[in-house]
């Protein structure tokens, strides 16, 4: 094959494998492995315990997908929460939107946010935009001590590993339904239905015992597990499915349309069997 190439092991049996061009940075931090390599084929790209986050290539997916089937849902997003997203993807989308007055980024790895600014300016060039309040700590215990204060949250967490295990439970469901208004909407990444269904459909169960609407929907991202990646919404009143027409206001994406938020709801059968 020649050259130097890097195999993430998605699951026991099955991988994916890029050709590094060089290690940028790698570091063991207070909470995972954190490593920054340039690839060939997908630019700079950051993994975590060995998992890959982002990519400069891909991201744009997965970070407009987080932030716009929400923001678009909700009438007036003023007050936005990223728990986790200190590579900053989300929080760019996010200040694409005119009504959002503060987003608050908690992650709880300071240098994830130091290397993504050094290594991923194209992705994290906006932390440090004046809306933005960047806090290094701990996203489930930020939740606990917050009430009625957020629209919007958005849960950008790596898989249920390490840190990340609290950030899929029903307790942090229940504390994310309790610090959002009342009109308020959550959104979090679930994963992929390939290889974790069970994962899948235990939060939709468990979000659904909390959020009167509740809702599955997909993007295509070649760098995660699978390519197929799932996000579940929970609202308490606006429903993503019924978004009027008026409430679409141009917006600079590459991936996300009006006709993508509609269309990103429709489910193969095999993962619709997982969210009924």
């Amino acid at each position: 094959m020649g050259g130097l190439w890097y195999t993430e092991k998605q699951t026991k049996n099955f991988g994916i494998t890029m050709k590094i061009k060089q290690t940028l940075h790698t570091e063991q931090t207070d909470f995972q492995k954190l490593e920054m390599v340039e690839t060939e084929e997908f630019g700079n790209m950051l993994f975590l315990d060995g998992m890959v986050m982002t990519s400069e290539v891909d991201e744009f997916v997965y970070h407009e997908m987080v932030a716009h089937v929400p923001l678009f849902t909700h009438p007036n997003p003023e007050h936005i929460l990223v728990v986790g997203g200190g590579d900053g993807g989300v929080i760019r989308e996010i200040l694409k939107h005119p009504s959002v007055k503060k987003a608050t980024v908690v992650d709880i790895d300071g240098k994830v946010i130091e290397y993504s600014k050094k290594y991923l300016p194209s992705i994290a060039g906006k932390l440090d935009d004046s809306r933005v309040d960047v806090q290094v700590g701990d996203g489930f215990m930020h939740i606990a001590k917050s009430e009625d204060e957020y629209d919007v949250i958005m849960v950008d967490s790596t898989e249920p590993v390490g840190p990340a295990v609290n950030l899929f439970s029903k307790g942090f469901y229940a504390g994310i339904s309790k610090a959002l208004k009342d009109d308020g909407i959550f959104v979090a990444q679930t994963d992929n239905p390939w290889f974790t269904p069970d994962l899948i459909s235990n939060v939709q169960r468990d979000v659904k015992e909390i959020f009167p609407i509740t809702r599955l929907y997909l993007a295509n991202i070649p760098t995660y597990p699978s390519g197929l990646w799932s996000f579940t919404i929970g609202s308490k009143k606006y429903d993503p499915l019924e978004v009027g027409e008026e409430r679409f206001h141009e917006i600079d994406t590459k991936y996300y349309t009006k006709d993508i938020h509609k269309a990103a709801f429709v489910l193969p059968k095999f993962v619709n069997d997982l969210v009924n």
